[in-house]
């Protein structure tokens, strides 16, 4: 009878599987096994698998470390198994299925797995790389007040591109390490398509607060924009790069948020003086095209403001004469 040997990690992830038309099985350390496995803590010679004829047959060949059933803290003897069984053998785990296993439907590629997938797109990544190298040369030479050449700004330009590339690049390779599917291209895009985003927002919050006041009660959920951006760059790239549950991604997602946020709080936080007796100012005003109402020149506002007071002063004159 046919049998299914999967090796799984303690989080039950597939990691090999191997199938198998013969009555007698071995799993061991050794090179003279049916199914080799690289654990220190498995011996050469571990398991033994058989079939009578009707059932498979599990038996211990005397480990050092026992084989167990995943509910079971009984070394096994002899032991029968149905399929999808789990047995530990030392600090491994292999998964038996029979043929006659039932597998769950399968599952359709929805729209939403389309949208990502566009993001990996040659022509969509090059478009998102462009855009955030060009923001950023613009925000890194904007204070600058001395005339640069085109290699002053590629130089730190391509250098910035390049880190914020690291960590796609990172994400991709936890995820091939692990045995997921890396999709490094996809990972790629999707971040630089949030990278963007988020300069965006952030230009958008610096003209809201250069056209409000201080105590504007939307201030708070444009604050929020950032970390809705950041939340869905994690959930995006724990959707890519790994299997996970729902509510496990949403977790992962939400303490990278807080570890980034807070952390980054916490040292301008820990960074500021109570008091600076020669305080710098670094703040570079807008100019008025980011106003949301253009503002008026010199010469109007004088003349607004005479007309302003002459017509206080009929008001004045009016009241004095009632």
């Amino acid at each position: 009878m046919e049998i299914i040997i999967e090796e799984i990690s303690h989080g039950h992830k597939l990691l090999g599987r191997h199938k198998f038309a013969t009555d007698n099985i071995t799993i061991g350390r050794g090179y003279d096994n049916d199914i080799i496995i690289s654990d220190p803590h498995v011996c050469a010679n571990h398991l033994h698998l058989q079939f009578n004829g009707e059932h498979w047959l599990v038996s211990d060949q005397g480990s050092i470390n026992g084989s167990y059933l995943e509910d079971s803290k009984e070394n096994i003897i002899q032991q029968q198994v149905k399929s999808g069984d789990i047995i530990t053998i030392g600090k491994s785990q292999v998964r038996l299925v029979f043929p006659s296993h039932p597998v769950e439907e399968s599952i359709a590629i929805s729209p939403f797995e389309g949208l990502i997938n566009l993001a990996r797109h040659p022509l969509v990544l090059a478009l998102s790389m462009s855009l955030f190298a060009l923001i950023a040369g613009w925000i890194i030479n904007l204070n600058n007040a001395n005339e640069v050449t085109l290699t002053q700004i590629l130089v730190p330009t391509i250098g910035l591109t390049f880190g914020f590339a690291l960590w796609p690049a990172g994400i991709a390779l936890v995820s091939h390490l692990t045995k997921h599917d890396a999709r490094f291209w996809t990972q790629m895009g999707i971040s630089f398509i949030f990278f963007n985003l988020m300069w965006f927002s952030d230009i958008f919050e610096n003209i809201v607060h250069f056209n409000t006041s201080s105590n504007f009660s939307m201030l708070w959920t444009i604050a929020i924009i950032p970390l809705l951006l950041a939340f869905c760059l994690f959930w995006l790239n724990c959707y890519v790069g790994f299997h996970m549950t729902l509510r496990r991604r949403n977790v992962v997602s939400l303490c990278l948020v807080l570890l980034l946020f807070g952390g980054s709080l916490i040292i301008q936080m820990s960074k500021r003086p109570d008091f600076n007796p020669r305080p710098q100012f670094d703040t570079t005003i807008m100019s008025p095209a980011f106003l949301f109402t253009p503002s008026s020149n010199v010469e109007n506002f004088v003349s607004d403001s005479a007309k302003l007071f002459d017509k206080v002063s009929k008001e004045a004159e009016e009241d004095n004469k009632e």
